[in-house]
């Protein structure tokens, strides 16, 4: 069953259309960067989907103020955290909001084959590989095979998320002599020190309900672009190459040698199947200190025990989590700066002169200013004043996705449900349990058998 027939079975329960809103916010339409001419829209409307509510909806209608003020248009958007479902009830009923907003582009590619999406022109590629960091590979990610059979642009990338970040105490890090690694090798190396000096390195925990062993699926992946080239992550992503491969199979090992070491991991290795994601972060600020070091995405912060007020105090910090070095033997297919993360892509559903416009606006490095002003927002577009950006700690993570040699997006969230939510996630949470590499991967190589 397809992902698009699935969302269908979830649009005929869910039996609603969009309801669209109008804007209502504070001006904050003055940044670092001016706004170019976009034209007159002059109470021409349009209308944006997706799944942004609350605080993320407000920042949104913000930004698009300011578009508002510079064109006359009026903007209407209409959020849902059913969004996927109703989406493609809208689109199959021609009743089609002018932008669709997608937080996964699995969906957006189904909808681009059924014909349902509008290209957005070779000079917004161009465009973006020019201006983002890593911009071919946002190009790519947006880049689908359309009902034509040929592939086009479709998803503009913006508001990215960052996955690839160790957390630690900086104060800790000072008492005992320890520095940044820059290199894979020397966060090993590290991890070693860490050990003969009677620290604990790592705090690990997969457990998360249902979703049990999804953070395990976010080591390996960041490790698979650190250890393999980022063509062999697309046909990973793909099943072009399978899940028992020599290289998927090694980046499992590497995450094993971190999460099955009981010397490296609080608590033991037997401790991180059964350790709430949530709650591992939080060994970085007992006394003594669990651990030292926690890798996970942006959002970690507010599992802390102060709701993320400890990184604004200076008491806790991260640095990216680094490649291997392109001249060890063993790496060679890897170079450069990855980065593991998501986002949103905004596509065309319904065309017009005036949508045409919002996208060039998406371009300015204005649009991207006014959310990084407001918090929660990350771009990769290299023109975007980083003073902007809410917090030192945005601006260190817009930096490393500027200077990013290669962006990939969440493998698990681009594979089947029943591999990247299913057994991909059943059987990392079997290997933190002592199941063996080749074991594991034979296992998500027969449920992706299975579905083909």
């Amino acid at each position: 069953m397809s992902f698009t027939t699935k969302m269908l079975g979830v649009a005929a329960i869910t039996a609603a259309s969009f309801a669209y809103a109008g804007s209502a916010h504070a001006d904050v339409c003055d940044t670092p960067s001016s706004l170019g001419d976009l034209g007159n829209f002059a109470g021409e409307v349009i209308t944006l989907a997706g799944s942004m509510q609350g605080k993320d909806e407000e920042n949104l209608l913000a930004t698009a103020s300011c578009f508002e003020a510079a064109t006359g248009a009026v903007i209407k958007y209409s959020g849902s955290r059913d969004f996927a479902a109703l989406i493609v009830a809208d689109l199959q009923s021609n009743n089609a909001p002018n932008i669709a907003i997608f937080p996964q582009p699995g969906l957006a590619g189904d909808m681009a084959k059924e014909g349902y999406l509008s290209p957005l022109g070779s000079d917004l590629a161009n465009w973006m590989t020019n201006n983002y960091g890593a911009g071919s590979s946002w190009v790519d990610l947006g880049t689908y095979e359309g009902q034509d059979g040929s592939d086009a642009f479709y998803g503009f990338a913006f508001k990215q998320d960052l996955k690839s970040l160790v957390w630690y105490s900086p104060e800790q890090f000072e008492d005992n002599g320890y520095e940044i690694p820059s290199t894979m090798e020397e966060l090993i190396a590290l991890s070693d020190q860490m050990v003969a000096d009677g620290n604990t390195p790592w705090c690990i925990g997969v457990e998360s309900g249902n979703a049990t062993g999804w953070t395990a699926t976010d080591w390996m992946e960041d490790i698979m672009l650190r250890t393999a080239s980022p063509a062999k992550y697309d046909q990973w992503v793909s099943n072009e190459l399978p899940f028992n491969s020599p290289e998927v199979i090694n980046a499992m090992e590497v995450y094993g040698q971190f999460s099955r070491n009981d010397d490296y991991v609080a608590g033991g290795a037997s401790s991180v199947a059964t350790t709430f994601f949530g709650d591992a972060p939080k060994g970085l600020f007992t006394s003594p200190a669990q651990c030292l070091m926690h890798r996970q995405a942006s959002f970690i912060p507010a599992f802390f025990p102060e709701k993320g007020a400890e990184v604004e105090r200076g008491e806790a910090d991260f640095f990216y989590f680094p490649p291997f070095d392109s001249s060890n033997g063993n790496y060679l297919n890897s170079t450069g700066n990855p980065v593991l993360g998501a986002g949103t892509l905004y596509t065309i559903t319904k065309d017009s002169d005036a949508t045409r416009a919002f996208f060039q606006y998406l371009t300015e490095a204005k649009a991207h200013e006014v959310w990084m002003s407001q918090g929660a927002f990350l771009t990769a577009h290299k023109g975007a004043d980083l003073s902007a950006y809410a917090s030192a700690a945005q601006r260190k993570q817009g930096e490393i996705l500027v200077n990013a040699t290669t962006f990939r997006f969440d493998a698990s969230d681009l594979m089947p449900g029943a591999i990247g939510a299913g057994a991909f996630w059943s059987e990392m949470t079997a290997f933190a349990n002592g199941q063996d590499s080749q074991t594991t991967a034979d296992n998500i190589q027969a449920a992706w058998d299975a579905i083909k």
